[in-house]
């Protein structure tokens, strides 16, 4: 799914995915028929208990029971679906004062298989891994986002301060996360749309890509367009040895290593950054891209100063999955006892 559409924001929260979110629109339809089916029959559920003290309730009807479980188990179905759909919330904690003018940054990554090359130590990905770490590190009075893109493009960290999420977050990345393919403009797009553009008055994205663009809706040139109009720098990395490199490759006996081409679409790479007001750089190993992350952190000098830092809540979906799956054990477990009891 491309990212840089299908994204909404419901009560602070940031869906990523928005399309699970029709399946709510089931839920009511299909408890309704359910409480329609308990209508048409009748029954009771006798409770033990003395009868001198509880002689007013001792018969409970059984229907009701069942209608309140079956909202129970609807709600833990609507906690699913939510977690589906990947909320997002960054509620800020505490007070800040900011002085001066800061840097929103979002680095939106190369994932592909092609990534994986051994022309960078152990590869190309988790050298570009390591070495944005260090980066955030360069940047600590700037919002950092993350965005990374194989056929499509994912945001696993929006532009934030909590830069040890960050960090961890860059961490977990692998390639094949996402549709294969190598998607530069949904790439691009998709950090142009992570961009708090209201925010802070410079805004840069660095765009890494080892390949060729060969996947997407919407074009590089059309999301540089887009960064460009937005007062939006753009720095293109082109990551990737000169000649061959050993990378995975697909075959019918499966995925070998084996030694192919570099091709590197710079010419496209260098076109986005001049039309951004940004600079295409060629990193041809693990020195060459800490130099060209030391020169942008040179490049985007800021004067922001933190006197009393905040801090980043996330909620993730996992919160939702866990309540979700909770309330379904509860309901099934209360489900099993109104069974024997009215047996």
């Amino acid at each position: 799914m491309n990212n840089t559409i299908a994204k909404i924001s419901i009560s602070g929260y940031q869906i990523q995915e928005p399309i699970w979110l029709l399946l709510l629109l089931l839920l009511p339809l299909i408890t309704y028929l359910l409480w329609q089916k308990v209508d048409q029959s009748s029954g009771s559920m006798r409770v033990s208990a003395p009868k001198e003290d509880f002689s007013a309730y001792s018969f409970v009807k059984l229907p009701q029971i069942i209608k309140v479980n079956y909202a129970i188990f609807s709600l833990g179905i609507a906690m699913l679906i939510i977690a589906l759909a990947r909320p997002l919330d960054t509620e800020k904690i505490g007070d800040i004062e900011n002085y001066g003018e800061g840097i929103d940054i979002v680095i939106s990554m190369d994932i592909s298989g092609s990534m994986l090359a051994t022309d960078f130590q152990p590869n190309r990905l988790v050298a570009a891994k390591e070495l944005a770490k260090e980066f955030v590190e360069l940047r600590k009075s700037d919002r950092i986002g993350l965005v990374v893109y194989e056929g499509e493009a994912y945001t696993p960290c929006p532009v934030t301060k909590n830069h040890d999420f960050l960090k961890k977050t860059l961490s977990e990345i692998e390639s094949g996360w996402l549709e294969s393919g190598t998607a530069i403009g949904v790439g691009l797009g998709t950090a142009v749309n992570r961009v708090n553009i209201d925010s802070l008055s410079s805004k840069v994205i660095i765009l890494l890509s080892d390949g060729e663009n060969n996947r997407g809706e919407i074009s590089p040139m059309e999301a540089a367009e887009l960064a460009k109009s937005l007062g939006i720098r753009v720095y293109t990395i082109g990551v990737g040895s000169e000649g061959y490199a050993s990378m995975p490759v697909n075959t019918p006996f499966g995925t070998i290593m084996q030694n192919t081409l570099v091709s590197i679409d710079e010419e496209l790479l260098t076109a986005i950054a001049e039309m951004t007001g940004g600079s295409y750089f060629r990193a041809t190993d693990e020195k060459s891209l800490r130099e060209i992350y030391y020169q942008i952190n040179q490049l985007e000098k800021n004067t922001y100063v933190d006197v009393n830092l905040s801090k980043d809540k996330y909620v993730h979906p996992e919160f939702f999955l866990l309540f979700g799956l909770g309330t379904l054990v509860f309901s099934l477990f209360a489900n099993l006892l109104i069974y024997r009891a009215h047996a």
